[in-house]
């Protein structure tokens, strides 16, 4: 049985399987061409790229953060046209580790379970010798039924009710603090989060094992919320949560929606 983990060994004896569908979901904030230009440079055999913004993202609006859920009909059609089948297996993979956990909550949120994460990203199967492709693959002809799993998502309204539940910021801590904001327009945190960095998951981008996780999290009770600035880099706490059992939810509108809300209170450290 797969796990929501793979390694290069094995996706490189599989490579040519029919039921394994590839993305490659490299981004950078800072550059919204950055990631098709990776890709376009070359990428894993056989992989179709997807782009956060345009990909993985919907439209913008007052509210709902940077980048809010896409639009179901829209994102079930794109993976209809990347030959995404109902028993297909998809791998999901980047070079910084939020990219790929972003499809893979968006693939579960929709309701098809069978989707992994490239352990080590695409440095990884570099470091292994393995070789690059710059050809786009031909669109598919998928056939795949959603089920849309709301209970995986918290809106703004629960995050304000956690109950016993924990709220975890997933942001480098001095951000959490409030000492500086790079990207959005208020610096700070929602009132009550435990500050746990994506990045204190990773080494080298492979996730820590399992054991090491379930430390970070041992005071961490089961369907806490996650968030982030807009809802990408806390799909990597999402992953590493749900490998644990502890059945988290993503508040997908994060930090850019809770401030848009002028009468939100905001803490600082």
């Amino acid at each position: 049985m797969i796990g929501d983990l793979i390694d290069v060994q094995w996706l490189k004896d599989h490579l040519n399987d029919q039921n394994i569908v590839i993305f490659d979901c490299r981004f950078r904030l800072s550059d919204p061409r950055a990631g098709r230009k990776f890709y376009e440079q070359g990428h894993i055999p056989g992989a179709y790229f997807l782009d956060l913004e345009e990909h993985l993202s919907g439209s913008k609006g007052t509210h709902g953060g940077r980048h809010p859920l896409p639009d179901e009909r829209e994102f079930i059609n794109l993976l209809i046209n990347s030959n995404v089948q109902r028993d297909s297996l998809v791998v999901a993979y980047d070079d910084q580790m939020a990219g790929s956990a972003r499809l893979w909550f968006l693939l579960k949120y929709i309701g098809h379970d069978n989707v992994c994460i490239l352990d080590g990203g695409i440095q990884e199967w570099i470091r292994a010798g393995l070789k690059l492709s710059r050809e786009t693959p031909p669109p598919g002809h998928g056939n795949i039924t959603p089920r849309i799993r709301n209970d995986i998502v918290a809106g703004i309204e629960e995050v304000k009710k956690l109950g016993n539940r924990s709220l975890i910021d997933c942001r480098e801590r001095i951000r959490y603090r409030g000492i500086e904001e790079p990207i959005d327009k208020k610096a700070g945190h929602i009132p009550n989060a435990t500050n746990i960095p994506y990045t204190d998951l990773l080494e080298n981008n492979h996730y820590l094992d399992d054991a090491h996780i379930k430390s970070i999290f041992k005071d961490i009770p089961e369907g806490s919320i996650v968030y982030c600035g807009s809802g990408v880099t806390s799909c990597v706490n999402l992953f590493a949560m749900d490998r644990i059992g502890l059945k988290p939810k993503v508040y997908v509108g994060s930090w850019s929606d809770w401030i848009s809300y002028d009468d939100n209170v905001i803490s600082k450290e």
